[in-house]
């Protein structure tokens, strides 16, 4: 899918530093750096995907201890810049140290309760490729942790809804009976596209992740796919809010925000990311930016495809597949 032009008359001016005068920030340096620059309570949305300290090219790999000494200079400030009707989507996978799984998210938990905020969802983000483990099964989910800073914070409904199973459904007793008994825009909570509908309810988000022919990717080992955010974005903002990434890589959740007529923050301390971060951007708004549409369906194989087929050399003398 090609994005069409957005609604603004050509790409609006990126600033490096936080201004409200602009509607997109992107800045090039450490995120424990940028974010002392904006005010308390200014976020309505925090979305990242930090690094998982397991020694991809951006980062050097250090113990488990460090790594989270490092995280908690970063989460006090998103903490501080949150809108009190603000959310943080906390996004990890695990960290594997001599064969041992950490699993990053017990570790956030623990991190963001201690700071007063509370835990809406733990969400299991389940994709289909990954590298295959030899001595353990291999991983194919990371989580979202949602929190907010308040019992009072945003979250869109009607955006999120999807056609009622049963629509004629009518109330069988009581003051309302013989009436429907659902909602004329659709069922809550779920989402409004069918590939999403029964995610809401399992708390599992089936989405591809950015891997080889995903028409998003980049030369970012870890990217974010858009449509991950946009659920993100679409629930728990409004147009206009500030959607902010502290690792924004090549800029996926900023697109994510931009799309919907958000205003997006990201701070990267790569410079190669942060440039695709401005190309994509511009790419957005003139209307050629390549991304996954937003609900598409999971493509399943036929069994007709050369690649889904069993190999002749997995067959036994007799011609059997072995595996039958």
């Amino acid at each position: 899918m090609v994005s069409k032009r957005l609604y603004f008359d050509g790409p609006p001016e990126i600033s490096s530093e936080f201004d409200t005068s602009y509607s997109i920030v992107l800045h090039e340096g450490y995120a424990g750096e940028f974010l002392k620059t904006i005010p308390d309570n200014e976020i309505t949305l925090i979305v990242t995907s930090p690094p998982y300290n397991i020694g991809k090219i951006y980062e050097n790999k250090r113990s488990i201890e460090q790594y989270l000494e490092e995280q908690e200079e970063v989460i006090n400030e998103v903490v501080r810049i949150l809108s009190d009707d603000g959310s943080i989507c906390w996004e990890v996978g695990n960290y594997v140290e001599k064969r041992e799984v950490f699993p990053l998210d017990i570790f956030f938990y623990d991190m963001f309760k201690k700071r007063g905020l509370k835990l809406r969802n733990r969400i299991i983000w389940r994709f289909g490729h990954g590298l295959h483990a030899s001595l353990r099964f291999s991983g194919r989910y990371e989580t979202i942790l949602w929190f907010t800073k308040s019992d009072d914070y945003k979250f869109n409904l009607d955006p999120v809804r999807i056609p009622a199973k049963y629509p004629g459904k009518r109330h069988f007793k009581g003051p309302n009976k013989g009436k429907p008994s659902g909602n004329p825009l659709g069922k809550n909570p779920s989402d409004v596209w069918e590939v999403v509908a029964s995610d809401w309810e399992k708390g599992i988000w089936e989405i591809p992740n950015v891997k080889a022919n995903h028409p998003e990717k980049t030369q970012h080992p870890c990217q974010f796919p858009v449509e991950l955010v946009e659920r993100c974005v679409l629930a728990l903002t409004d147009k206009d809010d500030w959607v902010l990434d502290p690792y924004c890589g090549v800029g996926s959740a900023l697109i994510a925000g931009l799309v919907h007529e958000r205003k997006g923050i990201g701070c990267d301390k790569e410079h190669e990311y942060v440039e695709v971060a401005k190309k994509r951007i511009k790419a957005l708004f003139g209307g050629t930016l390549k991304r996954r549409p937003l609900g598409k369906p999971i493509f399943k194989p036929t069994g007709s495809e050369r690649v889904s087929k069993l190999p002749d050399e997995w067959n036994d003398e007799e011609g059997d597949n072995k595996l039958l």
